[in-house]
């Protein structure tokens, strides 16, 4: 978390929140260049050796590191669970300071876990797309971003992890507001609980995570589900294709932006309350106005790489597994036009 990217974001807590928000969203921005590079060059060079077949190999070859991942991806949440434990029992700030570091280390790696994923989701969904193109039987030529209905389809698809990123993150919002009056309902029923003499009410809070973890997530879930069935079948194979291709597009820099601007975001907040170094002395550290911002940093972030952005993979890639295995059906409707279009003549 002493990295210069974070100790950027950490400086631009001096001004404020809103100058926070800003360099961790440009942080994360640019942090998609060098990804994209790589995936699109192990594409290219996946293609020239061996077509669809080497692309599949590629996405084969990344998920070949599951286990490493996996654990990778274990280490943040163990650690931040580790520091909340020592917190609820009371240890000392030596101990929180330890479980800190190794939760922004957590942070780091999770990073690297979900750029991992957000790769292979790509290269799998790209070898999905040139499964459902053979399987539709539309040639090159039928897919051109030239073609009306494959370009409608491609500003649609492009659209759609935006579409799903904001319910996800809407649902956060309202799981944290309904948390949020809950805590305050209790400290203003049970008595004692300010000093800390009574016990509070976990199990209302627990309650409700649970039940927003489970009702908020329909919305999100049907619209993954539902799109490539009604645009199938309304509007043909074509804009299906336009769509599975702006999906994958867009999704994958919207992953890895929102993934790696909620680490910083969290990275730089522990930077501030750690003051390991006189930079981070020099912002102020716990309590300062500068952690002020960076707290409010870390709070817009979470959502962003433990809701929106990971879930971006199942959105791409359910897409493309759904539209293959309906593929024979969307053929059979109007002949793949499109019942739409069929019933106008278009």
């Amino acid at each position: 978390s002493s990295d210069l990217p974070v100790q950027d974001v950490a400086d631009s807590c001096r001004t404020g929140s809103a100058t926070n928000v800003i360099f961790g969203l440009a942080l994360g921005y640019k942090s998609c260049i060098i990804p994209t590079i790589a995936i699109g060059c192990a594409i290219y060079t996946g293609n020239s050796l061996a077509g669809m077949y080497g692309i599949a190999t590629a996405a084969l070859g990344m998920l070949g590191t599951l286990a490493t991942g996996l654990a990778i991806d274990a280490y943040g949440p163990i650690s931040d669970n580790a520091g909340g434990i020592a917190e609820m029992a009371g240890m000392g700030e030596d101990i929180r300071e330890r479980t800190d570091a190794l939760d922004a280390a957590g942070n780091t790696t999770a990073a690297i876990g979900k750029g991992f994923a957000i790769g292979s989701a790509a290269l799998v969904s790209l070898a999905l797309f040139g499964a459902y193109i053979t399987r539709v039987k539309i040639d090159l030529q039928q897919t051109s971003i030239l073609d009306p209905k494959v370009f409608a389809g491609l500003l649609v698809g492009a659209m759609l992890p935006y579409w799903f990123s904001a319910m996800t993150m809407k649902s956060v919002g309202k799981a944290a507001l309904a948390m949020v009056e809950e805590v305050r309902r209790q400290f203003n029923t049970i008595s004692g609980l300010m000093e800390g003499t009574a016990r509070p009410d976990y199990k209302a809070c627990v309650a409700i995570s649970t039940n927003a973890s489970l009702s908020e997530m329909i919305p999100p879930g049907a619209l993954v589900m539902l799109t490539p069935v009604i645009v199938g079948t309304l509007f043909g194979v074509q804009a299906l294709a336009g769509v599975l291709a702006g999906a994958l597009v867009s999704g994958v820099q919207l992953a890895v932006s929102m993934s790696n601007t909620g680490g910083a975001w969290d990275n730089a907040k522990k930077y501030i309350e750690a003051g390991n170094t006189e930079h981070a002395r020099d912002l102020g550290g716990k309590g300062s106005d500068a952690h002020k911002a960076a707290v409010t940093g870390d709070t817009v972030g979470d959502p962003l790489k433990d809701t929106s952005g990971p879930s971006l993979n199942i959105l791409i890639k359910l897409m493309a597994v759904e539209s293959l295995v309906f593929a024979p059906f969307f053929t059979n409707c109007a002949g793949g036009q499109g019942l739409f279009f069929h019933f106008f003549g278009l």
